[in-house]
């Protein structure tokens, strides 16, 4: 099975392209500002570097949130789209969860954490010492005082903090969790589209593919743009 896997999630995008169980191509590129103009453009051209076309797909994949409304949102219509177009099934899957992958099988609970801006988290605490990870606290969006409560109540020892949100509130984390906190180094704070591809393979195996249609981000929160136009409307 060909896959193609990407997250936009976050300013830096990821691109993967999976033949059978080998990833044949990964990007990484910042698209702050720019997703709407590269993002396509960079998937037929990591595609031509693995020698396949975009109708060689078998199976489109894309994280589906939390994160940049503008990104989720940019990211789950251009897959809509290419399945659309090529009658393609579709899988989404967890930001938060891909960035959780980074550590796949560590014995010590992984928390990711994506800047939500106005003073909160997206985050969740996972048990990773599988293959893939399990939820112990689901998806969420919170100020980091009331997630690290949460956090203290649901696991004891070591926690791995990663994500940009991990980097903003660093020293806040490190006062309350102590030594408890471990931080992942750079590099492991972006999320990899390859790891996508293995989510989406256990979701296909599990039957869990989507018409294009069903594919729908997950935001958490309203936007502003929403918050703004309920508020006008408010007598």
């Amino acid at each position: 099975m060909n896959i193609l896997a990407i997250d936009t999630s976050t300013s830096l995008a990821s691109i993967a392209v999976a033949v059978d169980d080998q990833i044949v191509a990964e990007s990484l590129l910042n698209t702050n500002r720019t997703l709407s103009a590269r993002i396509v453009p960079e998937i037929e051209r990591i595609l031509a570097t693995a020698g396949l076309t975009i109708a060689d797909i078998d199976l489109f994949a894309s994280s589906i949130g939390p994160g940049s409304f503008t990104g989720v949102r940019g990211g789950v219509a251009t897959i809509q789209g290419l399945a659309l177009a090529f009658a393609k099934p579709c899988v989404g899957f967890s930001s938060l969860s891909l960035l959780a992958m980074n550590f796949s099988h560590a014995t010590t609970r992984v928390c990711p954490m994506i800047d939500a801006r106005k003073s909160e988290l997206y985050a969740a605490l996972f048990d990773c010492s599988s293959s893939l990870p399990s939820p112990l606290i689901s998806d969420c969006v919170l100020p980091p005082a009331a997630l690290l409560d949460q956090i203290s109540a649901t696991t004891e020892g070591a926690v791995i903090f990663v994500g940009d949100g991990a980097v903003r509130y660093h020293d806040q984390i490190a006062e309350r969790m102590g030594n408890r906190a471990i931080f992942a180094s750079f590099p492991l704070n972006n999320t990899h589209a390859a790891n996508g591809i293995i989510l989406a393979q256990h979701a296909s195996k599990e039957g869990r593919l989507l018409e294009p249609g069903q594919l729908l981000p997950v935001y958490l929160r309203a936007s502003d743009a929403e918050i703004n136009h309920t508020s006008k409307k408010l007598p």
